[in-house]
């Protein structure tokens, strides 16, 4: 087999997507959204991986933070997912107004001499609409966990919700789950992935054979096509 593929997770920088190749000659990393792909050649164990990783964090952070490009929010910005929806609308008054509106989603109506290239601008407008979903992820997410935790007989010792854009979840040694606000834009099945993850990491820490085998008996022997389908979005709106 001439590659290998498989997930390495670092505390700052968070996912690594390493892929083995035998025909590589030296280690390569690349930054996508707000993950990094490592191409390492035949035979770079974990340790001199780490080493790698240590060496170049400055240069790595740099790289992570020029791959990303956030949306810019403006009057057609919308976030319609299962566990999430905002939408922005022209207000009448001369100021910001958020509203949570019957159906459960969240209405903003802004002013309508608005300057939305305004850079500072655009940072409220985040931090406003971050606000708005930890809010709705402090409803949500610690539930479900619950009931994950319940049902597949798993136990954790506390559940806190942050803004992290590099990592959806982490969970320590002593069973605290960390849960990133950003896990309301995914569809269902990958929150429970994630939370499920997590879970998993309550009984095995590390991402060896037996993590994947029991996070394969939660998720019904999913376990890595959830992995690859999570790939596929990122840690931010």
């Amino acid at each position: 087999m001439s590659q290998l593929e498989y997930i390495y997770e670092d505390p700052e920088l968070g996912r690594f997507h390493i892929r083995v190749n035998a025909r590589a000659r030296r280690l390569t990393f690349r930054a996508k959204e707000r993950e990094l792909w490592v191409t390492i050649p035949l035979g770079v164990g974990t340790e001199e991986l780490k080493r790698a990783v240590e060496g170049l964090r400055p240069r790595l952070r740099r790289m992570l933070s020029a791959a990303f490009r956030p949306v810019a929010i403006g009057p057609d910005f919308r976030i319609d997912a299962p566990c999430f929806r905002l939408s922005l609308a022209e207000g009448t008054g001369t100021r910001f107004v958020l509203r949570r509106e019957p159906d459960g989603g969240v209405r903003l109506f802004y002013p309508a001499q608005t300057d939305w290239g305004d850079a500072s601008r655009q940072a409220w407008l985040r931090r406003v609409i971050t606000e708005a979903m930890r809010r709705r992820a402090k409803e949500v997410l610690p539930v479900r966990l619950e009931m994950l935790a319940r049902a597949h007989g798993l136990t954790f010792r506390s559940v806190k919700i942050n803004s992290s854009t590099g990592r959806w979840g982490s969970c320590s040694a002593r069973g605290d789950i960390n849960l990133s606000l950003h896990l309301l834009l995914l569809p269902l099945p990958l929150i429970d992935y994630v939370l499920l993850h997590e879970l998993a990491h309550t009984r095995e820490m590390n991402h060896g054979p037996r993590f994947w085998d029991l996070l394969d008996t939660l998720t019904g022997g999913r376990a890595h096509a959830l992995r690859d389908e999570l790939g596929k979005h990122r840690c931010t709106f």
